[in-house]
């Protein structure tokens, strides 16, 4: 699973990718409000996390944005801003979901297996060229003789070439 982190705060940030990384999630991440926009435009993701107040440009402008360009991906708005209003208005934008800082490592973790399951049930975990698949879920590479599980960087080329191959 391949998800993009947009998050200004430098140590949260490099905790995170930690985390995601030892929970086998393929991470990418931003500082700022437009290099988000720009990852969501030009990139696929599993999921977004989204922090509210970036530089540039809020999280909430993006989701917009992105919304606006038919940009499907699941989003976690993770914010500092906890009230009612802001949530709603985060949740009304199109955000999946909204989890206020602080927040415990395990439940971001339980929201994103929430919020990628439902995008598993949209968009099938198997990439398939020829005679060899992809499993988005596990980083399994298979083909009729063998299978090896790739590395996140290997995993992502990959993934790109398959779901590429006709361009």
């Amino acid at each position: 699973m391949r998800l993009l982190l947009a998050e200004d705060e430098k140590e949260l940030v490099d905790a995170l990718v930690v985390i995601l990384k030892h929970n086998h999630y393929s991470v990418d991440s931003v500082d700022n409000g437009e290099d988000a926009l720009y990852y969501l435009e030009n990139q696929d993701y599993d999921g977004a996390i989204l922090d509210i107040m970036m530089p540039k440009m809020d999280g909430l402008t993006v989701l917009k944005t992105i919304r606006e360009e038919g940009i499907k991906v699941p989003v976690i708005m993770l914010t500092a801003k906890a009230e009612i209003d802001d949530r709603v208005l985060g949740l009304d934008l199109g955000a999946d979901d909204y989890l206020p800082k602080p927040f415990s490592t395990k439940e971001l973790l339980a929201r994103i297996r929430a919020m990628t399951r439902r995008k598993d049930e949209q968009v099938d975990n198997l990439l398939k060229l020829g005679n060899i698949t992809l499993d988005r879920s596990t980083f399994e590479l298979s083909s009729p003789t063998s299978s090896l599980r790739l590395a996140n960087k290997e995993f992502q080329m990959l993934e790109m070439l398959m779901s590429n191959h006709n361009v």
